[in-house]
């Protein structure tokens, strides 16, 4: 075992559990561990590197910046902030748009919650099984018991529905129309296992919000930045939310985290209603510079492109009952509960894997993942299920 892996516990709290190895470099869409081997990674750091590690254009802009202006607070202007908030307001296409820049998903979803806390309304629904971090704002919205449990009492005022049932939703809003603040929603749950959302249901959810003057968050810090072949998820159904939170993909590897909001919730934060120190710090807003400057419309289609072609492979894999999901976020669901042994084996097959549930394995590759890379990779994990169909028919 390697000095960090086995040092691990000594210095670090044990809130991760004891990492299965140690990483030492990588580039594109390869990583290679202490021990020299390399991995496809099929999870690129949860759907962070979306260009991959190493990119060149990262590496420039990183340098660059940090080379000139490294920190300046959010008491002081820097270009780097103002042209990232200014593509994302274009890439949502609505001149209102507002951007609030921080650290994470967790930290994003924490600012949504407080927008809606300022329509002076009580009420925010959200889905069961959505996930949307671990601070106790965006752990309040988020409809997975175990993680809520040790931590209550958390803030109140969050009802759940279930996730795609347009019905219940309405009845959960119809008792209280004008206390209902905000509904969030994720495109696609991530955490749960890679479940979209019904066709239709985030069109039916914009049109419920409509209706009764209700913020609809979409939760895009997984799905956002060219990730599902649309540069945010929710464009897949032609609507748009009033309040859009993004992070991982956004920095390409670099951590940032942003909530746009639009129309009225966008003048709903004044000055010292909230804030972040390091939120908007030039050199994750260079990284996001890069990687906006990069992930356009003919990169989506490819991602599109790619998406299609793996999840074809994989869904011929002998074991291998449905592939879900878009773009190159996929659910890969098993005919037995063997996701987190194909984890553990897949190092061993120069994999990469994630399971979010015992049935499913994850496959988030950084999006410039090569066309050979993805054959390969599926013809791994062929050979990785069937030895582990194997071993479970033995025993």
């Amino acid at each position: 075992m390697n000095n960090s892996v086995s040092n691990w516990n000594h210095v670090l709290m044990n809130n991760y559990g004891t990492p299965p190895l140690e990483l030492v470099s990588g580039s594109g869409a390869i990583v290679v561990d202490a021990a020299g081997r390399s991995h496809i990674d099929l999870l690129a750091g949860i759907a962070v590197n979306a260009l991959g590690h190493a990119h060149p254009a990262i590496i420039e802009a990183v340098t660059a910046q940090v080379s000139t202006l490294g920190h300046v607070s959010n008491l002081f202007a820097s270009s780097p902030v103002v042209d990232a908030a200014a593509s994302l307001v274009a890439k949502v296409g609505d001149d209102s748009t507002r951007v609030f820049f921080c650290n994470s998903g967790a930290e994003a979803n924490e600012a949504a919650f407080k927008l809606a806390r300022l329509t002076k309304r009580s009420r925010i629904l959200a889905a069961v099984d959505g996930f949307h971090g671990r601070t106790m704002g965006s752990l309040a919205m988020t409809g997975q018991p175990a993680k809520r449990k040790p931590f209550e009492p958390l803030p109140g005022g969050v009802e759940f529905y279930p996730y795609g049932d347009i019905d219940y939703l309405t009845s959960l809003v119809a008792v209280n129309p004008a206390e209902t603040a905000a509904i969030i929603l994720e495109p696609i749950q991530g955490e749960t296992g890679v479940i979209p959302a019904p066709e239709g249901f985030l069109r039916a959810v914009r049109e419920l919000c409509d209706e009764h003057g209700i913020l609809m968050i979409v939760d895009e810090v997984q799905t956002g930045v060219g990730r599902t072949g649309d540069f945010f998820a929710y464009q897949h159904e032609g609507i748009v939310p009033d309040v859009i939170t993004m992070a991982k993909g956004l920095g390409g590897g670099i951590p940032i985290g942003a909530t746009l909001a639009r129309g009225r919730a966008a003048e709903l934060f004044a000055p010292g209603a909230h804030g972040t120190t390091f939120g908007g710090n030039p050199v994750a807003c260079a990284a996001a510079n890069a990687v906006l400057g990069i992930i356009d419309d003919e990169f989506c289609a490819e991602v599109t492109r790619k998406g299609a072609q793996f999840a074809e492979l994989v869904s011929e894999i002998p074991g291998v009952s449905e592939v879900r999901g878009r773009g190159l976020m996929l659910g890969v669901v098993l005919d037995e509960p063997i996701a987190k042994a194909a984890v553990a084996g897949g190092f061993d097959h120069g994999l990469i894997l994630n399971a979010p549930a015992a049935d499913v394995i994850r496959l988030t590759p950084p999006l410039i993942i090569s066309d050979a890379e993805i054959a390969i990779a599926a013809d791994a994990l062929k050979n990785l299920l069937t030895e582990l169909h194997s071993q479970e028919s033995s025993s």
